[in-house]
């Protein structure tokens, strides 16, 4: 039998079956103790400290008697220091980028996913690199500037070439004053050396499911295809870091297996990158299983309701305060504008989840022919963007922390000493600016002035702030007379 060993390098050690029961019964007995769930609260509070703020974070043992805690009170709580936890390291911001689909060939069988390979009413389809330009552009012209690329596995149709391939097209698309600055990279477990590739081609985050942490679930979910081997898939992210890859995201599919099983899963793996390589997670994404076209979620048995869901969110952010946590348009608006103040810093907008679903496209239209999951949220990128800042929120599309070199554990430091908001507060700023000046609608535009005017007096660092602002008054009065940069466009400064 697997013993629990948190710096052990195999799925089924650090990853531990009987930890997870354990901690299940531990959280079922103490989820009254109240005593208890008072001290777990104020030890996940966030505390000022004389550089930042100092937060202690919580084992997957502790967030589970949170989350199994029913008392309204005390949830309430819960929420209360999420919110507190989310502040103190990320502000107001909210990260924003896009998916884009190369791809929806794929050989394995997962039951949950309409790409599994025995679907034969979904279309194939993978994009040209012209067809990619072509969406890239699309993204550009909507003031993207992060995406996420998403394909299926296929080592046929879809190899690591052609992934790297597209990455470059992606990069060198330069269109106006769009460019993509930041491609994190959600494929198929790998090998070491493939994932040094990746890093080579200047890739951002790798993002990786683990779709359910429960073994014998796993296995039944994925009867089929390289996907179906557990540990091989459990244990990529080590060799994601292995090749150099500074950050890694996790995330498990919600309504596959017990959440509350899930959960601790979850915040093993989190603790076990801490243990090994001496940095968590950079990501944390939560998604829940959604009808797509021949998978209706009332087949499986395991779906969680929204307060559930907002419960998970605010005990990971309590958990692991230092992760970005983020939301797809998979939810509702009010589902995403609720979770928004239990801790969650990055979201999707505008998206289209199916191959080639955004060149030739309105932001009113949209093609459900390959589409991976239906999408809830569907309003175009200047509403969200609104909708944030209406809400409180500064939307950002900063990506200077990868350009920098402010990834990984510089990342966490930074962000763990409180001092990131010296970096990211003016760069969502300055970023926000750009939105607004080349992509916004007047509404918009005339809102994000009034956030932006008010938000850089908030810039602790007097040197920086002074930056931000002469950088945001000559995007706003950029004109064909203003100084260039050395590609002869605009001139982007980062702090």
């Amino acid at each position: 039998m697997a013993i629990y060993d948190p710096k052990s390098r195999k799925a089924e050690e650090f990853i531990n079956d009987e930890e997870i029961k354990a901690t299940l019964k531990y959280a079922e007995e103490n989820k009254n103790n109240f005593e208890l769930i008072d001290a777990l609260l104020e030890k996940a509070r966030p505390k000022k400290t004389s550089d930042g703020w100092s937060c202690a974070g919580l084992t997957h043992r502790e967030a589970s008697v949170l989350l199994a805690c029913d008392d309204k009170e005390k949830v309430n709580k819960i929420y209360e220091i999420a919110e507190e936890i989310k502040h103190a390291f990320y502000g107001n911001r909210i990260v924003i980028f896009a998916p884009l689909y190369l791809s929806n060939y794929c050989v394995n069988g997962c039951v949950y996913c309409p790409y599994h390979a025995k679907n034969k009413t979904i279309p194939r389809k993978k994009l040209t690199q012209e067809e990619i330009r072509n969406e890239v552009i699309a993204l550009q012209d909507m003031g993207h500037k992060r995406l996420a690329i998403e394909t299926g596995e296929d080592p046929v149709n879809c190899p690591l070439e052609y992934v790297l391939e597209s990455i470059n097209t992606i990069y060198s698309v330069h269109h106006k004053n769009g460019d993509i600055r930041r491609v994190n990279v959600n494929i198929a477990a790998t090998t070491v050396e493939n994932y040094r590739r990746l890093k080579e081609a200047g890739i951002g985050t790798y993002i990786l499911f683990q779709e359910t942490y429960h073994k014998e679930s796993y296995e039944a979910l994925h009867p089929t295809g390289p996907k179906s081997n557990y540990a091989y898939h459990t244990e990529a992210h080590d060799r994601a870091m292995e090749g150099g890859i500074d950050d890694v995201g996790l995330g498990v599919l919600f309504g596959l297996e017990l959440y509350k099983y899930e959960f601790a899963g979850l915040l093993m793996h989190a603790e076990h990158l801490e243990a090994v390589f001496g940095v968590g997670p950079h990501t944390i994404s939560v998604p829940r299983l959604k009808r797509a076209d021949d998978i209706n979620p009332d087949d499986f048995d395991n779906g969680i309701d929204d307060d559930t869901f907002a419960k998970i969110t605010a005990c990971i952010r309590l958990a692991v305060p230092y992760t970005g946590i983020i939301i797809s348009t998979r939810e509702t608006e009010s589902v995403r504008g609720k979770l928004l103040n239990l801790g969650v810093s990055q979201i999707s907008g505008g998206s289209r989840t199916s191959v080639g679903g955004y060149a030739g496209y309105s932001s009113d239209e949209r093609p459900h022919d390959t589409e991976q999951f239906d999408v809830s949220d569907q309003r175009s990128l200047d509403d969200v963007v609104h909708w944030l800042m209406q809400n409180g929120h500064i939307p950002s599309f900063c990506t200077a922390c990868y350009r920098l070199g402010r990834t990984g554990d510089r990342f966490m430091s930074l962000c763990k000493s409180g001092q990131i908001s010296n970096c990211c507060l003016p760069n969502a700023l300055m970023t926000l600016s750009e939105f607004l000046e080349d992509y916004a609608s007047e509404e918009t535009r005339a809102l994000g002035h009034k956030i932006v005017d008010n938000e850089i007096n908030n810039i602790p660092n007097e040197k920086v702030r002074g930056i931000a602002r002469d950088q945001v008054d000559y995007i706003r009065n950029y004109n064909e007379n203003s100084p260039k940069g050395e590609d002869g466009r605009r001139k982007r400064v980062e702090v």
